[in-house]
């Protein structure tokens, strides 16, 4: 066992994990966060995504440890209780979740993407989203979401 030492949507944790955990594993079955979801555990459908340091991370392929001292931010982490972000807020006012597996990654997949690229094409949002499946949507709701965010970010609010 190791000990690993991570903060998650800003709170400290410390947790013993074997060395070869995935950071899945660890968030889901040590620490309790379940939003980062255990879909095909080969890295192809971004249903675990999460941010590591900022950076857009599919959980299932990373090491627990290679985190270590890092700042993990999960759905959980984007907006709280009262104030959802507007990428949040935009994936419920578009319908762009069905049955809602694929949601949490497509949330922080579009997360990134705005973090870096706050006024994004059409292509480029497809690039963004280009590893996550989603068997429900169709994506058209999903890229219509992450646009009306961009907006409400930019502070255009949805004008056209």
């Amino acid at each position: 066992m190791a000990l690993l030492e991570i903060k998650v949507n800003g709170r400290q944790y410390r947790v013993e994990v074997d060395p070869w955990a995935n950071l899945l594993d660890v968030l889901r079955e040590k620490i309790f966060i379940t939003s980062p979801k255990a879909g095909c555990e080969t890295g192809d459908c971004g249903a675990c995504n999460v941010l590591i340091d900022g950076k857009l991370k599919r959980a299932c392929l990373t090491n627990a440890l290679t985190a270590n001292g890092s700042e993990i931010t999960t759905v959980e982490g984007v907006g709280q209780k009262g104030a959802l972000h507007p990428i949040q807020i935009q994936f419920y006012e578009n319908y762009a979740s069905q049955c809602g597996f694929c949601t949490p990654g497509m949330i922080m997949a579009s997360k990134a993407l705005l973090d870096d690229n706050p006024t994004p094409s059409d292509p480029e949002i497809k690039e963004a989203l280009s590893g996550n499946l989603c068997r429900c949507t169709g994506y058209v709701n999903i890229i219509k979401a992450i646009k009306a965010a961009a907006d409400d970010m930019s502070g255009q609010g949805g004008e056209q």
